[in-house]
């Protein structure tokens, strides 16, 4: 999988600077919704088969600052899958150093909310997330 890269805006950064912590979060997201698409499954795509996969955890650990007009390049891996949940693991880089090392967590749900197994439900993208854990 290739990595994603997120070039950090100015109005990303705070008084100081240095980019806004909350803000790897949503690029965790960016690069999440980047990963999916790679897999042939944008979130168009899941959304049409009535597929949502929304945060169950998140969580972010910051090991050097970045400023605007850094380039982080976020790699993605699949650490645990079970076919109802997806374990995703972050590690972004600024300039070949770690910037922040993060793990989110994610369940997928039918368009009534229910859980579902992506065997059954969208058999492709359960294949493709088998295939790289």
């Amino acid at each position: 999988m290739k990595k994603y890269i997120h070039r950090v805006n100015y109005y990303e950064t705070d008084k100081m600077g240095i980019t806004h912590h909350s803000n790897y979060i949503r690029f965790m997201e960016e690069a999440r919704m980047d990963f999916l698409a790679e897999l042939g499954y944008p979130m168009t795509k899941m959304e049409e088969l009535g597929l949502n996969s929304p945060v169950v955890s998140v969580s972010c650990d910051y090991k050097r600052t970045t400023t605007f007009s850094d380039e982080i390049e976020i790699e993605v891996t699949v650490t645990q899958y079970t076919g109802v949940r997806l374990k995703l693991s972050y590690i972004m880089r600024a300039a070949g150093v770690v910037a922040a090392q993060a793990v989110s967590e994610h369940c997928f749900l039918n368009e009534n909310g229910r859980p579902v197994a992506l065997k059954k439900y969208v058999p492709g993208l359960d294949e493709a997330l088998r295939a790289l854990v």
